[in-house]
């Protein structure tokens, strides 16, 4: 796609956008906006704390380099022996940079849209608005969040036919993309809210072979809050135990208690079209947005074997559980249909999703709440707001009124 088509389309999405932010009509946007607006000022959802970050967000002592991969990208052996010792496979400059920068300015244009930056800057810098910050449970993150998640680009470049040979070279077998991509959106000095040391399995499932491809959407030095991987620690061979956290998927894992793995955490400055791969269980995290102003945008694709088995809610768009988007929804002004529902002409079984885990970090949420800690009940009264009809949402409802 050019430069021209691309804006095109960004400018189309943003005047309905805009609509559909105005509208007190055809849609039911504005009556949500006002409903959660009044729950904010009744229940502090906004308020700022001053409690130290927790252990797990501080940087290791050990702080290391990525080891690059690129000299040996058409040497699949070679690969396979260091992603089975690392747990890791970093390449620099693997997805194509030009795509990517154009990416960069279309997301970041809907999120100028949807009042994420601040308005008369260059989206392209990603000069965040603090009064917009949010995060994913927020129903005001979903809102812009999947504008974003209909844009062509964005799903297309899951596809990009480099990447896609090396996955394969790499599993020896014809390889593809989950069809729910995932965009990671994390605002500055919003550092509660990162993403905590966990194994990807317990969100994503499937298989413990299932590779993640995780690409900065732009520059990502550390202080923009790249990702970090834990060295071997897939080799534990198992699914940890998993408890509430306030970040990312609600779940994290405490390395310390499992004397086998080392604290090696491994990281980089990334550049624009760098990519890092590891398995499901390999151990990592996210460091912290320590900017004063800057939106980091990154992409989480996952790539499984055609005819291994998929986790059901894999299957569907990104946070649609959390606000309604289908597959129609996402392809409504699409110029293409190559990559529409092309996990259907693969015959994956579909397993259902194993619920324990998010089960777990609920149960350890509602008990930190009734003993007074405020993350556990920040992340129920996102509950609470967002799905209030649901078992969970009643539960953390009464929670909630117990302790006010």
């Amino acid at each position: 796609m050019n430069l021209g088509m691309a804006q095109g389309i960004v400018c189309r999405q943003q005047i309905t956008f805009h609509l559909d932010l105005r509208s007190s009509g055809k849609t039911s946007r504005p009556s949500r906006h006002r409903r959660v607006s009044w729950v904010k000022r009744i229940t502090g959802f906004k308020q700022k704390y001053s409690r130290p970050l927790d252990q797990q967000y501080l940087m290791s002592g050990r702080l290391l380099e990525l080891r690059q991969s690129n000299a040996v990208q058409d040497d699949a052996a070679e690969l396979r022996q260091r992603l089975e010792e690392d747990g890791y496979l970093f390449f620099r400059r693997l997805l194509d940079r030009e795509r990517l920068l154009n990416l960069r300015w279309e997301m970041l244009t809907l999120m100028q849209a949807g009042g994420w930056l601040v308005e008369g800057t260059d989206p392209v810098d990603g000069i965040a608005n603090p009064d917009a910050r949010s995060t994913e449970g927020d129903v005001e993150y979903t809102d812009v969040y999947h504008q974003v998640y209909r844009l062509q680009p964005f799903h297309e470049i899951a596809h990009s036919r480099g990447l896609m040979d090396l996955l394969e070279r790499i599993r020896d077998c014809t390889m593809m993309p989950q069809p729910q991509n995932v965009a990671r959106l994390w605002f500055p000095k919003f550092t509660e809210h990162t993403t905590p040391i966990h194994q990807d399995f317990v969100h994503f499932q499937g298989t413990h072979d299932n590779l993640t491809c995780w690409s900065p959407v732009g520059d990502c030095p550390r202080e923009l809050g790249g990702l970090a991987v834990l060295k071997g620690s897939h080799k534990v061979d198992r699914v940890l135990e998993h408890h509430f956290s306030l970040g990312a998927g609600s779940l994290h894992v405490d390395p310390t208690a499992h004397s086998e793995l080392k604290d090696e955490w491994y990281t980089t400055d990334y550049e624009v079209g760098d990519t890092l791969i590891f398995p499901a269980l390999t151990i990592h995290k996210a460091l912290p947005n320590l900017t004063e102003d800057r939106l980091r945008v990154s992409l989480d694709n996952r790539y499984q074997r055609v005819g291994d088995p998929i986790a059901e809610h894999m299957l569907n768009p990104h946070l649609g559980s959390m606000s309604p988007l289908t597959w129609d929804d996402v392809y409504e002004d699409w110029g293409s249909d190559e990559f529409q529902y092309y996990w259907k002409k693969h015959d994956n079984p579909v397993l259902p999703k194993i619920t324990k885990y998010l089960d777990k970090a609920f149960e350890d949420a509602v008990e930190l709440t009734r003993n007074g800690d405020e993350r556990a009940q920040l992340h129920l009264r996102r509950i609470a707001i967002r799905d209030p009809t649901s078992d969970q949402g009643k539960v953390a409802s009464e929670v909630l009124s117990g302790i006010e």
